[in-house]
């Protein structure tokens, strides 16, 4: 279709956001670095909130299944905790993933790119031989012809003798052709 940019655009295009990318790259990841910093902060003082409640639930709970329930929502406190930090992980994991998917597309249009650039440059390396080879064999041609020239007329009849010759075997042919009874 034509609204698809061309391998060559597209180059360009990429080219340009890799510029501009890493021009504010160090930026980013300063952003992106504190906030996932402040993210993990909050998480983990809701958490700490959360444990500091469950204390001081546990020093006014004087009943056996109080204390029970306490020690599991601490239990599930704990594996909240970790289940959180696996999440986090994971979400590193991921986003990693998706910008390699990015970069993979990008790194993809750009070898497209240069191979198209090979195959340009060796379509043209191909011409360019042929037109020497050709130059060079007309040069040959040229250089034989002169020599030729040079050292052929001692060998080749004057050409005035050539054509005399000529004219007399063709006058001689059709001499002989001419049937008997005419002359």
């Amino acid at each position: 279709p034509s609204h698809l940019p061309t391998p060559q655009a597209a180059f360009a295009h990429l080219a340009l956001a890799f510029r501009c990318d890493t021009f504010t790259l160090q930026q980013r990841v300063q952003v992106e670095k504190r906030a996932r910093d402040a993210a993990e902060e909050n998480i983990q003082e809701e958490l700490g909130q959360c444990r500091a409640a469950l204390e001081r639930l546990g020093q006014s709970c004087a009943n056996a299944d109080c204390k029970e329930t306490l020690e599991q929502l601490q239990h599930n406190l704990a594996v909240l905790s970790a289940a959180i930090e696996r999440a986090t992980r994971a979400a590193e994991k991921l986003g990693a993933v998706h910008q390699e998917a990015r970069m993979s597309r990008a790194a993809e249009v750009m070898v497209q790119h240069v191979e198209n650039l090979k195959r340009h440059h060796l379509r043209e390396r191909a011409e360019l031989e042929e037109m020497k080879r050709l130059i060079q064999q007309n040069s040959r041609n040229r250089q034989l012809a002169e020599t030729q020239d040079d050292v052929e007329p001692r060998l080749r009849p004057h050409p005035l003798k050539r054509t005399f010759q000529q004219g007399s075997a063709r006058r001689r042919v059709s001499i002989a052709v001419i049937p008997k009874q005419l002359l």
